[in-house]
């Protein structure tokens, strides 16, 4: 008789509590793989909202991870960004790499719908930036930018990042990255970005991507745009409310605030390119080694409980808060 397959997994089981559990698999069925995770990615900004519990109720089936486990606030099995080797399936897909938007496990079983090939050039550990680059990609076509705009991107964490490190690639545009903390600066230099403050923040700006996370930075984004200028907010503010001043030059200034999420393909590129194919994109667009920069620092996967809440938290004094934690694991793990 063959042995049963076991995974371990990372739960959330309470308001800044973690835990890895047992469990038994079942053989992959038609259409399906098991996978042997390589690495998988923390988001910060989500999964931060899932670790302490917030949540909201009136949000929880939109915010429900596609291969999660348990109900919000918790128990709940979360993640969407691992990197893993098919051990069996179809015959063509075992010994693959691939991307699956699964909670953090060592094995796991997953409809090939879920999962992508990554490219030989992508490491396992950059591949893990691929639902943050899915994300920017998406914001990027709902922006909708042209060749010679002042741009701005405000909040430098890793999808506000990976957005201004696309935009940089149109010709002439002039780009500036806004975030408070100045120990991103190295972050953004290595990516060719050039931080500012968000006081220095240029203004006149003809679009302005805003993913801080903060009603600051949405407050920044009116204050530096132009005339008809066009404001995407990809931040997601959960059960908080934010207040802005909408006087004044917003309306004289005819400016366009609208919001820009990853659920649905951008309108622009909606019935030209399936949630597969925009994925495949992103995945081949993380080729460029300057990404390493995001990716970090790396955290053993039996080592999550302990160190999850410092992941999620805020930055040590003098040091910047991590972008996207890598979690590895181990073959005997």
């Amino acid at each position: 008789m063959t042995a049963p397959l076991t995974a371990t997994a990372f739960w959330t089981t309470g308001p800044g509590q973690g835990a890895i559990h047992g469990e038994t698999l079942r053989p992959p069925g038609p259409g399906e793989v098991l996978v042997r995770t390589l690495a998988s990615g923390i988001s910060r900004g989500t999964e931060r909202l899932v670790f302490q519990g917030g949540v909201p109720e009136s949000e929880a089936a939109r915010m429900r991870a596609p291969l999660q486990s348990g109900e919000f606030p918790w128990p709940v099995k979360y993640g969407y960004a691992a990197v893993g080797l098919v051990e069996d399936g179809p015959a063509e897909w075992i010994g693959q790499r691939v991307f699956c938007l699964h909670p953090h496990q060592d094995r796991f079983v997953a409809p090939l719908t879920l999962c992508s090939p990554v490219p030989d050039r992508v490491p396992e550990w950059r591949a893990v930036l691929a639902a943050n680059m899915e994300t920017a990609l998406n914001v990027i076509w709902d922006a909708q930018p042209l060749p010679g705009e002042r741009a701005l991107v405000i909040g430098a964490g890793v999808v506000g990042l990976l957005c201004a490190w696309l935009l940089s690639r149109f010709p002439a545009m002039d780009l500036a990255l806004a975030d408070p903390d100045p120990l991103r600066a190295q972050v953004a230099q290595r990516l060719g970005l050039r931080l500012v403050a968000p006081g220095d923040a240029p203004d006149r700006r003809d679009l302005i991507i805003h993913a801080s996370g903060h009603p600051d930075g949405l407050r920044t984004a009116l204050r530096c745009a132009g005339f008809e200028a066009r404001i995407l907010e990809a931040s997601w503010f959960g059960s908080s409310e934010c207040s802005l001043p909408l006087g004044g030059a917003f309306h004289s200034g005819r400016v366009t605030l609208r919001s820009t999420q990853v659920g649905q393909v951008a309108g622009p590129m909606r019935g030209r390119r399936t949630h597969a194919e925009r994925l495949a994109l992103a995945l081949s667009l993380l080729g460029d080694p300057a990404l390493d920069a995001l990716c970090g620092p790396m955290v053993p996967f039996r080592e999550l409980p302990r160190a999850m809440a410092e992941l999620l938290g805020p930055a040590a004094e003098g040091k910047p808060a991590p972008l996207c934690p890598v979690v590895t694991y181990d073959s005997d793990e």
